[in-house]
């Protein structure tokens, strides 16, 4: 009687391509695609038109995956010491660092095509959305707060759009990007307290080990400044009572995510975390809709 292994068929190996690339948990493209598609509305004036709607619908969530294939083979050493980490395809050698790679070149330069349906200034800045990417994973061994650099990687689809757009990136774009950023330093620091004590264990450094006991005070900070820029650059231009509802109701819900994380549980952070597609997914609908002629035109 053979006692050796069965052979990994290619569904079985489907699977473990679609846990690399974290499909079931989608929360992370929809914090990579709310700003963007924001910015879409925001440089074309109102609706982008179906192309540029699909190419950055379909390119942010082709990077955001590959963008997982990298990080999980930079953090593969460390992973395996992280109880909710532990039992990723890579770090536990189920899919190995050569495939890993191959997998996230061929959804990058999936995205790349999309991105060349569109103008040279996309293209260009693509280039630099790319080395942000590839950064974050290894900033993490050497910057107190790599949520920063992740924070710029996750706020690149706005430069991006405008480019897309406009054929160029107006210092808007920036200011908004900036905005974002603060966003993506109070989620992605609710994420990383998830793992404090492993990471502390590990010698990995994060914004929620270096804030220490000021990380909840410093988290509803950063939403509070991600509201305030998104609202002084662009309540100017025309914004109405939607968009104005849709940040009292985006304010709401940060609230309430610092309620959930005031004690600094594993689960309630790790729920506030994933919920911020919603704060995001307020926002658009409140700048979409400030472009809706059928209402205020």
């Amino acid at each position: 009687m053979s006692t050796s292994l069965p052979v990994e068929t290619p569904p079985g190996k489907l699977a473990l391509y679609l846990q690399l690339i974290r499909w079931d948990r989608p929360a992370g493209w929809l914090l990579l695609l709310w700003p963007t598609l924001s910015a879409l509305w925001i440089a074309a004036g109102g609706f982008p038109g179906w192309h540029l709607l699909t190419v950055f619908t379909l390119g942010t969530i082709l990077m955001r995956s590959a963008g997982c294939c990298v990080n999980d083979v930079a953090d593969r050493d460390f992973d395996r010491h992280v109880k909710r980490t532990a039992g990723r395809p890579v770090t536990r050698g189920a899919v190995s660092v050569k495939e890993a790679l191959l997998l996230g070149a061929a959804l990058a330069l999936a995205a790349f095509a999309l991105v060349l349906t569109t103008q040279r200034a996309a293209v260009f800045w693509s280039f630099a959305a790319l080395a942000v990417a590839i950064l974050y994973p290894y900033a993490k061994r050497y910057i107190a707060m790599p949520q920063a650099v992740l924070g710029v990687a996750f706020s690149f689809g706005i430069p991006m759009a405008f480019a897309a757009v406009q054929g160029q990136v107006p210092a808007l774009a920036w200011v908004l990007l900036l905005g974002n950023l603060f966003w993506v330093l109070a989620y992605d620091t609710e994420y990383a307290m998830v793992d404090r004590d492993d990471d502390l264990k590990i010698g990995i450094k994060t914004s929620a080990i270096t804030l220490g006991r000021f990380d909840v005070a410093a988290i509803m900070l950063c939403y509070a400044l991600y509201l305030t820029i998104w609202t002084l650059v662009l309540w100017p231009q025309s914004f109405n009572t939607f968009y104005g509802a849709a940040l009292v109701a985006a304010a709401a819900q940060a609230l309430w995510h610092g309620w959930l994380i005031r004690d600094r549980q594993r689960e309630p952070c790790f729920k506030a975390f994933r919920l911020n597609h919603w704060l995001g997914f307020t926002v658009f609908v409140g700048v979409a809709l400030s472009y809706a002629p059928l209402f205020w035109r």
